[in-house]
């Protein structure tokens, strides 16, 4: 369940009083959105995430905790370029009803037989559901047909989707906040907890939990054999939110360790040079026939998997076979591969004669 800030898109659309470009109601999950118009003409007094009103204060929050909107641009990733969008804006004293219920829930690698059954359940209870764009148009008919409501917003809108999701719960809905993976891993459990705490709540007011997923690394994992049964670890190498000489430090002390190394969110065209510097570390603590497994958008139309090895990598990288969507599976010393699978021993070999 990566962050989707890790990835930049191109929108333009502006953010509506709720924060998000994009507001769907279950009679319209086709994907067709409400014109930014009709959002400015409703006449209904209380807003999708259940705020008494709708009115925005001197500084420019809405009742919905996200910035106004109305004549300020959209940056590349499709969220506001204003300081004030990641801004938390309403309180807990904003909110007149009893709070409801908020459940992080993960989705697992994308196809609905990849989720889990208490996911599923989760989302089927949950009155909204709120996510990514791509994220909720993973969610099988059932899901989104029964959900009353359904709201999603483009890549890096995940701080005002958060918040969205959150002052819903605060005004007495039951809301499922989703993405891919586990919302434990790269993902939006933190932030939730973060946010729910900067307005003044608790986790126990809201009935805040967390629905694991199979995570990628995982998911991956399972595509090319036994990669990750001893001692592992995960990176990730977007620069959004951690800094490069922190990435690179961490990929030092794993890859002199021995550990199995799982690499997130490898490159883009902005992480070139990222992706350039993961390899050149990796090459300094490892052999350049380690294997190494290459899985492409997982659990997707498109998926694509190979097992190369360590010194192949970096030529891999101006490929389509590796960009955000890829996971990189890095296996330790041990690792060899076998009938076409990744196998790293866990030590059983060392105990037991078979």
């Amino acid at each position: 369940m990566s962050t989707d800030s890790d990835a930049t898109d191109a929108s333009t659309e502006s953010e509506s009083k709720c924060g998000a470009s994009e507001a769907r109601s279950a009679s319209n999950a086709s994907g067709e959105t409400a014109s930014a118009a009709e959002a400015e003409t409703s006449t209904d007094t209380s807003s999708k995430c259940g705020a008494s009103t709708t009115d925005t204060s001197d500084d420019g929050a809405s009742k919905c905790g996200a910035s106004k909107s109305d004549s300020s641009s959209s940056s590349s990733c499709g969220a506001s370029s204003s300081d004030d969008e990641e801004e938390v804006g309403a309180t807990v004293d904003d909110f007149d009803a009893e709070p409801g219920r908020l459940v992080a829930v993960g989705l697992g690698p994308g196809q609905p037989e990849g989720m889990t059954q208490r996911a599923h359940t989760a989302l089927q209870e949950a009155e909204h559901i709120v996510g990514y764009t791509t994220y909720v148009d993973l969610l099988p008919d059932e899901i989104t047909d029964d959900a009353e409501d359904i709201y999603d917003t483009p890549m890096c809108g995940e701080v005002s989707r958060t918040e969205e999701a959150i002052d819903r719960a605060l005004a007495g809905n039951h809301v499922a906040i989703i993405g891919s993976g586990d919302p434990n891993v790269y993902a939006l459990a933190g932030l939730a907890l973060e946010i729910l705490e900067s307005k003044g709540a608790t986790a126990s007011m809201v009935d805040f939990d967390v629905v694991p997923g199979v995570p990628a690394a995982q998911s991956c994992a399972a595509r090319v054999g036994a990669p990750l049964v001893n001692d592992t670890v995960s990176v990730s190498l977007s620069d959004h939110l951690t800094d490069m000489p922190t990435i690179e430090s961490r990929l030092h002390a794993a890859a002199k360790e021995g550990f199995t190394i799982t690499i997130y969110n490898p490159w883009s065209r902005k992480r070139r040079d990222n992706y350039e510097k993961c390899c050149e570390i990796l090459l300094e603590h490892r052999d350049p026939e380690t294997p190494v497994g290459v899985v492409h958008a997982a659990g997707r139309e498109d998926e694509q998997v190979e097992i190369v090895e360590l010194g192949d990598l970096p030529e891999l990288g101006e490929t389509d076979l590796v960009d955000m969507t890829t996971t990189l599976l890095v296996g330790n010393e041990d690792t060899y591969v076998w009938d076409e699978r990744m196998v790293t021993p866990r030590g059983y070999e060392t105990k037991y004669d078979y």
